[in-house]
């Protein structure tokens, strides 16, 4: 996929107008159907185990959420603003 997209980037460079900054309409179509292609590849894996599990746990009757706080966060400030 990686070789794809490095095609479309010197092909584009060829094949756009100087100076106009666009694509040509053969160039969006390859892109477009890529771009369908790569969003039909991550669809068909499905949601991760891990992923299933959680909104199991959260859609569950008095799921109360809970967030670890890594030390980046600023919802505890101590009573200071």
């Amino acid at each position: 996929m990686e070789q794809v997209m490095k095609d479309l980037k010197s092909q584009a460079s060829r094949s756009t107008t100087p100076g106009k900054g666009g694509l040509t309409p053969e160039i969006q179509s390859r892109i477009g159907h890529q771009l369908r292609a790569m969003y039909d590849d991550v669809v068909r894996q499905g949601v991760p185990d891990r992923f299933a599990e959680l909104i199991k746990k959260l859609d569950a009757p008095g799921a109360t959420p809970h967030v670890e706080n890594e030390g980046g966060s600023n919802d505890n400030n101590n009573g200071r603003d």
